[in-house]
């Protein structure tokens, strides 16, 4: 199967902070299985950068500096790097790729409901999205 998923889950060392969220239970689900790693911020900012998080539709840094064009740009590009995956698995609460619940622009780790850019254009797109918080449906799925 062919499958994106979120780079830091990955461990490729691509968050606002120079770290990852590798994931070890799910890379090992994988295995055997075509990957593509995305990261639209790692196609936009330098690594480290200011966090940056999802407030009244736009893209902010914690600086107050909007962000919105060039990343939602950056998020077409990874759409079109995942064509006929046939799962996305996305990086719960980020800005990009948060699928079902986002921060919520405060900078202060206030989750809501929502979803990231790069996950609403999948979800728009019909692609199956699941997040590294959904090992037992990747399980299930993977078979």
């Amino acid at each position: 199967m062919k499958i994106a998923v979120s780079a830091c889950l990955m461990g490729d060392n691509v968050r606002y902070d120079g770290t990852n969220k590798r994931n070890e239970e799910l890379i090992c689900l994988l295995e055997g299985h075509e990957i593509i790693r995305i990261c639209p911020e790692a196609m936009v900012f330098p690594i480290p950068h200011l966090p940056i998080e999802i407030k009244d539709g736009s893209i902010m840094d914690s600086d107050g500096f909007d962000h919105t064009e060039r990343l939602t740009q950056a998020c077409k590009e990874c759409l079109a790097q995942i064509d006929g995956c046939e799962l996305v698995i996305l990086k719960s609460k980020s800005p990009s790729c948060g699928y079902g619940e986002i921060y919520d622009g405060s900078f202060f780790e206030t989750i809501i409901k929502g979803n990231g850019i790069f996950a609403a254009l999948c979800e728009k797109n019909a692609y199956k999205i699941l997040t590294e918080n959904d090992l037992e449906e990747i399980r299930r799925l993977l078979g």
